[in-house]
């Protein structure tokens, strides 16, 4: 997984020749910035052809923590504090789950 301050240079530079070596690389796009939508969009579209998997931060959290029978208390706390409609989805699960 990369990520950087720059997408088309701390991003790009490293996952391109990774790519070349057959090494997975996963994009994390909203983890890492550039300076203007035309140049992130380049850079993530030359990525994604050498084959690059773009995803979020919240992709790659829930990639991470794969079974959510354990500690979802944990991640839902992380998530809810950071992504208001995840939060809403909590409120209304533990509200489903607490009337049965």
């Amino acid at each position: 997984m990369i990520a950087g301050v720059v997408t088309e240079v701390c991003v790009a530079f490293p996952a391109l020749p990774a790519l070349e070596a057959g090494y997975d690389v996963f994009v994390v796009t909203n983890a890492s910035g550039t300076f203007n939508q035309i140049t992130r969009h380049a850079a993530w579209d030359r990525m994604s052809q050498a084959g690059a998997q773009l995803m979020s931060w919240f992709g790659v959290a829930c990639e991470l923590h794969r079974d959510w029978r354990n500690d979802v208390e944990g991640l839902a706390a992380v998530f809810s504090s950071h992504v208001p409609d995840y939060r809403n989805l909590i409120a209304s699960h533990a509200a489903l789950t607490a009337t049965r």
